[in-house]
């Protein structure tokens, strides 16, 4: 465990929430068979397990990181349960966990990301019961029935920049617009999606301003305002033909932007020169071969939606932070030995969070769990309860 972001818990305390060396903590022994400091201003005494999703784990920490990997790497809960040979109410307990911390570490760390592209869409799966399959009594159930996760994309750095779990509705899309535009710095990306109409309302929400058209004649009242992009608001629609369900057809629309404008940045681009929404839709397999809850055809789905979103903190913070993404490796100039007579290593492996700048190396499972956020950044979720209410 990191001694050095370790703090005072009191809030009364002056020194809360300094660092260990900046403050006046001192190394104090054990305290229920763990390492323990104490505040000298205070006297109040704090595990080196606070503010980790170790703190107050009684189970070995091997086995709960083991657990923790099942469950990233597209394991359901039963079946980690067997795995582990634990009960499924403490693979329950250990989700429950790693994914209230790991929703913390992501929020502090998505923070002022230079975005330039993004691409948006949505994601279908469903809680309890199938849509079509809901008996009338349950039809008014907020959380039974077709839940949709809205994904925000950077196809640059393979990042999921934001999600929304909920309905197939315009304030879930406004939802997802508000946590890029948290995410992000004052840059507006390029925007691409399919041609759910949500998204245009959704971008001139949140990306637009208050214009007052001019009226027409001398006689009459005003028109009413309307919401108009901003300048520099790029947007572009993907927009499919289909016949008896099968796309037979591709082509592409600009929404927003001047289309001159829109083609320079694809020769710019890194990733693309064409408008597309293959890199969120490849993102989507991806999810679904990481998040039980996920997969199609299976009994492995959700009875409840806040545990679709508990797994999805989960293996989206493992898949940004500790899995390595192939298509972002990079190649050495001098490949390094590897342990016993195998060949040598050509590559660099590269996470998406190392691709965006949010860190400099491939964290282990175990970083990523003792990782312990600021305490000034928890006193600031209250005011960020709007765009991401608490789990439970």
């Amino acid at each position: 465990m990191d001694w050095e972001s370790l703090y005072c818990p009191n809030r009364a305390c002056r020194y809360y929430g300094i660092p260990f060396y900046q403050g006046l903590l001192v190394k104090n022994g054990t305290g229920h068979g763990y390492k323990q400091a104490l505040c000298r201003a205070c006297g109040s005494s704090v595990s080196v397990r606070f503010g980790t999703a170790y703190l107050g784990l009684e189970a070995d920490p091997a086995i709960f990181e083991t657990a923790v990997r099942a469950l990233a790497e597209g394991n359901s809960l039963r079946a980690t349960a067997r795995i582990i040979q634990i009960d499924k109410d403490t693979a329950c307990d250990w989700l429950d966990r790693a994914a209230q911390h790991c929703r913390l570490v992501t929020l502090y760390l998505w923070r002022d990301l230079h975005v330039t592209e993004c691409q948006l869409d949505e994601l279908w799966s469903f809680v309890h019961t199938k849509e079509r399959n809901l008996a009338c009594a349950k039809l008014d159930c907020a959380t039974y029935g077709d839940a949709w996760i809205w994904v925000a994309f950077a196809p640059v750095w393979r990042l999921v920049l934001a999600f929304v779990v909920g309905k197939r509705t315009q304030s879930q899309a406004n939802l997802l617009l508000e946590r890029v535009v948290h995410a992000t710095d004052d840059h507006v990306p390029f925007f691409t999606s399919d041609q759910l109409h949500e998204y245009r309302t959704a971008l001139l929400q949140t990306y637009g301003m208050w214009d007052q058209p001019l009226r027409q004649g001398s006689r009459g009242r005003h028109p009413k305002p309307r919401r108009v992009p901003l300048p520099n608001l790029l947007y572009a629609q993907v927009v499919k033909q289909r016949e008896k369900g099968r796309v037979v057809g591709v082509s592409t629309k600009v929404v927003f932007g001047d289309p001159a404008v829109i083609d320079t940045l694809l020769a710019a681009s890194s990733v693309s020169n064409t408008i597309n929404t293959s890199f969120v839709e490849r993102d989507n397999l991806t999810q679904r071969q990481s998040n039980r809850r996920l997969t199609r055809r299976t009994n492995g789905f959700s009875k409840e939606i806040t545990w679709l979103e508990k797994q999805l903190w989960l293996s989206l913070a493992y898949y940004h932070l500790v899995r390595p993404h192939q298509s972002l490796q990079q190649c050495l100039a001098v490949p390094e030995p590897t342990r016993g007579t195998g060949s040598p290593r050509r590559w660099r492996p590269i996470t998406p969070a190392m691709a965006a700048g949010i860190t400099d190396h491939v964290w282990t499972t175990t970083e990523l769990l003792s990782y312990r956020v600021p305490a000034q950044f928890i006193e600031q979720l209250p005011t960020m309860a709007h765009l991401f209410p608490p789990l439970d």
